[in-house]
């Protein structure tokens, strides 16, 4: 930023900055992401995206949105290929990649394995994560991507599982994997991977299920991490069912001040869309 502040002082004193400001001004407008939401329900895409428009409007940061209803077969998205940090939330893909491999060799997870499991995924344990990170190795991570067709997650290098690029695009993929009968995990793998997602300890719950109502069954896993750039990385992945409903949401941010900031962000899509949905 000093030397941004530098160049500009030197544009001031040759009168280039106010063409400069003009010329880019038009450009920055042009290019501002907007929330797109289709859906076979009638009202129901253009609710969305004014609501969850909205709820993002005052929040500072980078936040990307991913929404999908198979039952009304509703789709939303707010910067779908963005990239972020994964934080914790890469650890249901080190799940899912687990058990995908077990699949293969026919065989079951060990008591080791399902020890780390539940340690990674109900109390977000980082040094079980790593275990099995390594356990697994690069080649069976990007493995499983690829079987899942999840081809703009990259792997973090050197063991720095909190570091692997995730989008909206792809965790929306892998939900939907983890919510439906497919060929890349079988039922018992999806259904252990919701088992523990509905599991996760009070003090993590909160993100994408705020706002969802009584009568709602949720699955839910998040992620924090703070770095010298972009502040803190918040998100939340989670999928729903109930009150006429099958939904996943995806909601990626950084650039907040605070961890509480970014739930906060995160809650506030979240309320909305869980509205909406129950209402329609």
């Amino acid at each position: 930023m000093t030397r941004g502040i530098s160049r500009y002082t030197k544009w001031i004193a040759t009168g280039a900055l106010a063409a400069c400001v003009a010329a880019a001004a038009p450009a920055a407008a042009a290019t501002a992401p907007a929330v797109s939401c289709t859906s076979a329900k009638a009202g129901l895409a253009d609710k969305l995206k004014r609501d969850i428009t909205s709820a993002v409007s005052s929040r500072s940061g980078t936040i990307a949105v991913g929404l999908y209803d198979r039952t009304t077969n509703t789709t939303c998205t707010l910067r779908s290929s963005t990239a972020y940090d994964s934080a914790s939330v890469v650890k249901v893909t080190v799940l899912a990649t687990l058990l995908w491999d077990a699949k293969k060799h026919n065989r079951y997870l060990t008591d080791r394995e399902t020890t780390l499991a539940k340690a990674m995924i109900t109390k977000s344990d980082n040094d079980a994560t790593s275990k099995l990170w390594k356990q697994l190795g690069l080649t069976k991570i990007k493995g499983f991507l690829s079987a899942a067709g999840m081809t703009q997650t990259k792997p973090g290098a050197n063991n720095y599982w909190g570091l692997t690029q995730i989008t909206v695009t792809d965790e929306q993929k892998l939900l939907r994997l983890v919510t439906a009968k497919n060929t890349v995990l079988s039922d018992n793998s999806r259904a252990y991977i919701l088992k523990l997602m509905g599991q996760v300890i009070s003090s993590q719950r909160w993100g994408t299920p705020y706002g969802a109502g009584s009568n709602i069954s949720w699955h839910v896993k998040n992620g924090w991490l703070q770095r010298s750039t972009h502040g803190w990385r918040v998100h939340s992945v989670g999928t729903f069912t109930g009150g006429g409903h099958d939904y996943m949401i995806t909601v990626l941010t950084h650039g907040n001040s605070t961890m509480n900031y970014g739930i906060t962000t995160i809650q506030g899509v979240s309320k909305v869309i869980h509205k909406d949905l129950a209402a329609s």
